[in-house]
């Protein structure tokens, strides 16, 4: 990696790790790459453990040879989407509206329209940014009201998908899903909300 090109990566933890990557225009700002896993210990990574470490990982390494390494970061929360809120915006997680638990399947975007993100921040000196992975910070999906729960009715057993639930998806997901990375300091954006929950599918943009 070029130390004198510009580029920012987030990276939010979609399964293992998410990385939010992106290029910059000048040549005298450094690349800037955040990667967030999800369950990764410290002495995983053999950079910073490499007399124990059991697990190869040659490339973080030498990310970490060529840059500069932390060894006492702390996570304001243990779970997905406040800590994840709180890495992009520098503000403690009990800032929002959310004040137990996780992001809930379907909800609407955690982050303020005008919050300031280590994206958009990153965008007013320069840098274009991208985002790669696990979202889990809601989005503005357009369900109408009319059919919510059909839209978000859970398959039972042996379910079998009706014309009236292909039409409801098909608007639904014919349409741009607001709130997400895009709109929260990021140019573009390719993941999944959470891996493991509807839609079961990738986004990008």
């Amino acid at each position: 990696m070029n130390k004198k090109k510009l580029t920012l990566i987030s990276l939010l933890a979609a399964f293992s790790a998410i990385f939010l990557p992106a290029h910059l225009f000048a040549s005298s700002k450094p690349n800037i790459l955040i990667i967030l896993a999800d369950d990764l210990g410290y002495g995983d990574v053999q950079c910073y453990n490499p007399q124990r470490g059991k697990i190869p990982t040659p490339h973080i390494d030498a990310l970490a040879a060529q840059g500069m390494r932390f060894t006492d970061g702390h996570s304001s929360s243990g779970v997905c989407s406040p800590s994840r809120y709180t890495l992009l915006t520098g503000r403690y997680h009990w800032r929002s509206t959310l004040q137990k638990g996780i992001v809930k399947l379907w909800e609407p975007a955690l982050i303020a329209p005008d919050r300031v993100t280590i994206g958009s921040l990153a965008q007013q000196h320069g840098y274009r940014t991208a985002c790669i992975g696990k979202w889990h910070l809601g989005w503005d999906w357009a369900i109408p009201e009319e059919r919510a729960a059909l839209f978000k009715q859970k398959p039972q057993g042996q379910a079998v998908a009706t014309d009236e639930h292909r039409a409801v998806w098909r608007e639904v997901f014919s349409q741009p899903i607001a709130g997400g990375p895009t709109t929260r300091g990021f140019d573009s954006y390719f993941g999944t909300d959470v891996p493991n929950w509807p839609p079961f599918c990738f986004i990008e943009n």
